[in-house]
């Protein structure tokens, strides 16, 4: 390992002088005299104002009025769509998802039944309900994510919880 140059020892050191720690504690090897001598020589940058991200609510936490939900969880919804899928791996499984997806939303389709199956209590985790594990980040990354208002177990009379409601976003009439 080679040592800093004295041009890169004096940025380095510009660097660290910027860093705040995470904890307000002082740390064990950092004196006060270390810090107000560090702050004279270099001050601190001119604050900015923090930026704001914008937060990314997961798929599963989106949220529908109180109508839709009590219709959802009484089992009156009837789905516009279903998929089943049964006997797919996982690639034509996102495939199917995809494409149900796209079908659905050209349609003007709100209720998407998605048949994922139970895992069985016999079975290892890793041999079975990997598509069930798959679906919910399979949605969030799915290039339709911001058609999709929200993801809601199924009621028991469309497969309990082997199936998921997919709840599509209105979309204003065409003019």
């Amino acid at each position: 390992m080679r040592s800093l140059s004295p041009d890169e020892a004096e940025l380095w050191a510009r660097v660290t002088a910027t860093i705040r720690p995470l904890s307000r504690e002082l740390q064990p090897a950092e004196q006060p005299q270390q810090r107000a001598a560090s702050a004279a020589r270099h001050p601190p940058p001119a604050a900015s104002p923090p930026i704001r991200a914008a937060k990314a609510v997961p798929i599963a936490d989106k949220t529908l009025d109180g109508s839709w939900d009590k219709r959802l969880s009484s089992g009156v919804v009837e789905p516009d769509r279903v998929l089943d899928l049964h006997g797919m791996n996982l690639d034509r499984a996102w495939s199917a998802i995809d494409r149900a997806l796209e079908q659905a939303i050209a349609r003007g389709e709100r209720v998407i039944l998605l048949i994922t199956g139970h895992k069985r209590q016999d079975d290892p985790p890793v041999q079975r309900g990997r598509i069930r594990a798959a679906v919910h980040d399979w949605l969030a990354a799915s290039r339709h994510s911001a058609d999709i208002a929200a993801v809601r177990g199924a009621h028991r009379r469309h497969g309990g919880g082997g199936s998921l409601y997919l709840i599509l976003r209105r979309k204003p009439p065409r003019r």
